[in-house]
């Protein structure tokens, strides 16, 4: 059996859904938690938004929205062209699940599963680092604004 490489996560945030879904897919703010090129589109992030990589190899990491449900959830699928694996929509990928808390927001966070990818271990071992710091970002964001 193959080993589950998913990455999960969550923090409550003192701010309702709207706040917290404008933190994740507002350009401005997502190139605080996650990187972005310089010249990425300032409009709102919806499905089909992408986002490409050059590597240094000369291949391309690239994630798209596939799911962009406003103040509940959103999916955004990671794939890599070295892969010798294509993802099924979903398989591997970002998932943001929202849940309003009275006055509050449960964000959960899921990154993976990579364990269907060669050398899906580093990507896991980087995707725990990303969410830690990345969650907390969204979180002091959502709070100021």
């Amino acid at each position: 059996m193959t080993k589950n490489l998913t990455v999960f996560a969550d923090i409550l945030i003192d701010a309702p859904p709207a706040k917290v879904w404008e933190v994740l897919v507002t350009p401005r703010y997502v190139a605080q938690w996650d990187e972005l090129p310089e010249d990425y589109p300032q409009e709102p992030m919806t499905v089909g938004s992408k986002v490409v990589w050059e590597l240094p190899n000369g291949e391309q990491s690239i994630t798209t929205v596939s799911k962009a449900d406003p103040e509940n959830e959103l999916v955004i699928d990671l794939y890599g062209t070295a892969w010798k694996v294509t993802p099924e929509a979903g398989e591997v990928a970002y998932q943001y699940k929202l849940e309003k808390q009275d006055s509050q927001t449960l964000l959960n966070i899921r990154i993976g599963d990579f364990a269907i990818i060669e050398n899906g271990e580093m990507y896991y071992a980087a995707s725990v680092e990303f969410a830690e710091e990345s969650k907390k970002t969204i979180k002091t964001l959502a709070e100021e604004l």
